[in-house]
């Protein structure tokens, strides 16, 4: 059962876009998640981000003054329980960011020798577990949107989503079909208000990449700060509600609706 920890909240800064903003992020704990919670606190944001580790939770929810949930994206009884939490914790919800993600099996392997439980694994993490959050949060993101508030659904994507790499099978398949599913959605919402991000951050330097690539050079990778300003940019913007031709002069990224872009443009 998800279960949540709620520290005292820090002070905002009002003349942020951003403050005053709810935002709930998987994946928060480690990487790009982590780097999120604490860039979105820092400039006044109310955060809510959802881990699977409740040691973790309690220690990163103390230290930033965000609201830690513990729960797994991937397991169906605790979507609710999670959902319920961030719109009770936060009073509604602007920004819902789907970061949690699973390699599969590790090491990579090929596709023909990955075990059918890895594949699972992949779709019930990258594909199943944001598509449950999202349709339980939809009716939190379209009376944000309703209220002039913005909403957003961002989720995080890959190159993997659209170029084929070997031994990254299952995790780019469950990619594909989160980064199409965020088209799907975008289009159906195009009339509500509720706008949807599919943006690859990059090659970073994180555990998930570290875990894929342990042989891999950091000094080449993004730093997860790097990447997370830049998927806020992306999504203050589209917040904002101007067009992806907008969004992409600002650098801010692209529309769910086009090819999978790097959040730095």
């Amino acid at each position: 059962m998800a279960q949540t920890y709620n520290p005292a909240a820090r002070r905002t800064r009002r003349a942020d876009p951003i403050a005053g903003l709810r935002v709930a992020i998987t994946g928060g704990t480690f990487g790009l998640g982590l780097a999120l919670v604490r860039e979105f606190v820092v400039r006044g944001a109310r955060v809510a981000f959802v881990a699977r580790d409740r040691a973790r939770v309690e220690r990163i929810a103390t230290a930033t003054g965000a609201f830690g949930i513990v729960g797994d994206v991937a397991g169906k009884e605790d979507i609710h329980p999670i959902a319920m939490q961030v719109v009770g914790l936060l009073g509604g919800l602007d920004l819902l960011i789907n970061n949690a993600s699973s390699l599969g099996s590790v090491p990579l392997r090929p596709l023909g020798d990955t075990d059918c439980e890895d594949l699972e694994l992949a779709l019930a993490t990258n594909l199943v577990g944001p598509f449950r959050l999202t349709k339980a949060l939809l009716g939190a993101l379209a009376a944000s949107a309703r209220e002039g508030r913005g909403a957003v659904v961002l989720n995080v994507s890959s190159d993997a989503a659209i170029n084929a790499y070997p031994g990254w099978g299952a995790y780019g398949v469950s990619k594909a079909a989160l980064h199409h599913l965020s088209r799907i959605w975008q289009e159906e919402f195009a009339t509500q208000g509720v706008r949807f991000l599919s943006l690859d951050p990059g090659d970073m330097d994180t555990p998930l990449h570290a875990l894929a690539v342990p042989d891999a050079d950091r000094a080449t990778l993004k730093r997860p700060e790097t990447a997370a300003r830049e998927l806020i940019a992306a999504a203050t913007v589209a917040l904002a509600g101007r067009s992806g031709r907008q969004r992409s002069r600002d650098g801010g990224g692209a529309d769910a609706g086009v090819e999978v872009a790097a959040a730095s443009g």
